[in-house]
């Protein structure tokens, strides 16, 4: 019985993938479950659609990603602080400081995607990654100053 996964499926295959199973795994086990279905021919079309529709939407969504990473890659963002000795802050610079940042630039990037491995709790310039896409990330120059 020949099978299209709609679900990954451990020592059977991916999701998507056209499969090979024993009648009685199938039609027991699979079907019901709503895990596979039967591989005729207006199905296999069908996912044969689907992939082409979602390459096409990764491959736009990749080439968009680029093209702010792109845009980032020329912004700088300066942050006022207030500092003390050794120019250490009063408190630190985190992703929303960054993400408003950049909103006050007119970029809109989410703040979950900003890389920051720590808080910033020092004056002086720095270059964070941002996570735009499934393989884009584009550096940011973040330069911290004192505030008078």
């Amino acid at each position: 019985m020949r099978v299209i996964l709609h679900e990954d499926v451990s020592s059977l295959g991916k999701s998507g993938e056209v499969v090979t199973v024993k009648e009685g795994f199938g039609r027991n086990y699979l079907l019901p479950q709503r895990l596979a279905v039967l591989a005729t021919e207006r199905n296999v079309k069908q996912i044969e659609h689907q992939k082409k529709v979602i390459a096409a939407r990764n491959a736009k969504l990749q080439k968009d990603a680029k093209s702010v990473a792109d845009k980032l890659a020329g912004l700088e963002v300066v942050i006022p602080r207030q500092a003390g000795e050794g120019d250490k802050l009063f408190g630190s610079v985190n992703t929303r400081d960054i993400e408003e940042g950049l909103k006050s630039l007119g970029v809109t990037v989410d703040r979950k995607k900003i890389l920051l491995s720590e808080p910033i709790k020092a004056l002086g310039d720095y270059h964070v990654e941002i996570k735009l896409g499934q393989a884009v990330t584009g550096k940011l120059k973040v330069r911290i100053v004192g505030q008078s």
